[in-house]
């Protein structure tokens, strides 16, 4: 076996991936070459679904509910899921929309995967496409801030509840209907999250900004927010808009 037979074997047991190299490659060396990457990303997402009393017996599209849960729900359990927010009051309250309640597994909210799931939830259930919602608490409040600004013309409007995100962003979603909620008093995210995001988005513009603080409140702001009827009745009022420069 010759020296490159050599290399080749030991590379291939020592699990090194060889690409050769052909002859086009070797004409185009020192020349900048215009290419494209495109992939299709894999995604594994567990969720709970909550379809309305009704659901199914028209052609009615039902608005969409993406909940995101907290830090201390993460895992592959998804009645801890259940444990906060609207899961935990969905049957009780006989929600009219399509509540979707994703589990992250390690912690944290990847925008990508979430965008993901509402687009199949929207291929297969009967959803208005206008009216798609996103709110959140604490690790989920950052990430309705996060999967807004990555995605600021699927949505409808959001409500991030204890969360906090980048201000730079802000003009990417100043045209949404926002409502932020925060405890006074919280000492696991301070309302200063909150308020920097509302700062920066007056700053750039905004104008269908809300901002709720429960001045005795600490961390838990979310669960005097998910009862409180006025909160789902501004939330389903809220409509797609076409984004304003």
């Amino acid at each position: 076996m010759n020296h490159r037979g050599i290399c080749l074997m030991l590379a291939i047991l020592l699990g090194i991936s060889v690409v050769p190299v052909r002859a086009e490659e070797k004409k185009l060396a020192g020349k900048q070459q215009s290419k494209q990457l495109e992939v299709t990303v894999k995604v594994k997402l567990g969720y709970l679904l909550y379809l309305p009393d009704g659901y199914g017996e028209s052609d009615k599209a039902w608005p969409l509910v993406l909940f995101l849960h907290g830090a201390g729900e993460s895992g592959n359990n998804l009645e801890n899921v259940k444990k906060h927010g609207p899961p935990k009051l969905a049957e009780e309250k006989k929600f009219p929309f399509i509540l979707v309640s994703p589990q992250s597994a390690r912690g944290g909210w990847d925008p990508t995967a979430l965008n993901a799931l509402i687009d199949d939830v929207m291929a297969h259930y009967k959803v208005d496409a206008d009216r798609v919602y996103v709110t959140g608490l604490s690790m989920g409040g950052f990430g309705t801030w996060a999967l807004a600004a990555a995605y600021p013309q699927k949505l409808a409007a959001i409500a991030p509840i204890c969360g906090g995100g980048t201000p730079a962003d802000a003009k990417k979603i100043k045209h949404l209907p926002i409502w932020v909620f925060h405890g006074g008093k919280d000492p696991v995210v301070p309302v200063a999250r909150s308020q920097s995001m509302v700062d920066a988005l007056k700053s750039a513009g905004a104008e269908q900004v809300k901002f709720t603080v429960y001045p005795d409140a600490g961390h838990d702001s979310w669960t005097e927010t998910y009862n409180n009827p006025d909160f789902y009745d501004w939330l389903l009022k809220q409509k797609r808009a076409a984004k304003k420069e």
